[in-house]
């Protein structure tokens, strides 16, 4: 049970909510529930027109390149490539945030910089992936490939894709510059003089909510 607070003191001035969170933390799930509401948008807006058109082209053919290997017989391997990258990122955040409810500096360093790596190598596969989409002239307002049945295809596939895979890149852009914030004060050893590593943890809801959208993104691109 939440405990009373003495008259004449505002709730915030301990730093906690209402709930008995964390200020910080609470205002960070009230961002992720705002944001999901944003990605819900995009992902409802494309499933309607995804649905109501009569031919969409078909992920095998479209994501089936690999780097230096061209075009393959594998498809969808690199991108699934870059979802074990992530939800690997994902898992070392949570290492990351155990390390600090430990106290355990050397661990938390180490956990952060490989989260930090992971979210570099997943904005480097995507960076990959754009550049050999728009070499077979693939770009917002242009659609080289055509509908499962042969016929020529509109626009709205490469429209969605660029807008909604680019949004999500940019959290994860995001989500890398914050851990990197984080890394650094680490290694300052600020929150060992805070006595606390509330900010990983806050840091790592954000890391999370990136890693679960893309699972949303993935399965609307890459599988439907």
């Amino acid at each position: 049970m939440a405990q009373a607070i003495p008259a004449g003191q505002k709730w915030w001035s301990g730093g906690k909510s209402p709930f008995n969170v964390e200020y910080g933390k609470l205002m960070m799930w009230y961002f992720l529930m705002s944001d999901s509401f944003t990605f819900g948008a995009f992902l409802i807006s494309y499933g309607s027109i995804r649905f109501a058109t009569n031919g969409w082209p078909d992920p095998n053919h479209v994501f089936r390149a690999f780097p230096f290997m061209g075009e393959t017989n594998m498809p969808l391997v690199f991108v699934s490539l870059m979802t074990f990258i992530l939800i690997m990122s994902s898992v070392t955040m949570v290492l990351a945030v155990a390390a600090g409810h430990n106290h355990d500096r050397k661990k938390v360093t180490f956990y952060m910089i490989l989260t930090v790596i992971g979210g570099l190598m997943f904005l480097s596969c995507q960076a990959w992936e754009w550049w050999h989409l728009h070499s077979e002239g693939a770009w917002w307002g242009q659609n080289p490939f055509p509908n499962a049945d042969g016929s020529k295809a509109t626009t709205n596939f490469t429209n969605y894709f660029f807008t909604i895979t680019g949004f999500h890149g940019f959290h994860v852009f995001s989500g890398v510059v914050i851990n990197s914030i984080m890394l650094i004060k680490n290694l300052r050893g600020d929150f060992e003089k805070r006595g606390h590593y509330l900010m990983i943890e806050k840091a790592g809801l954000y890391w999370h909510f990136v890693d679960l959208v893309w699972v949303f993104v993935f399965t609307c691109f890459y599988l439907l």
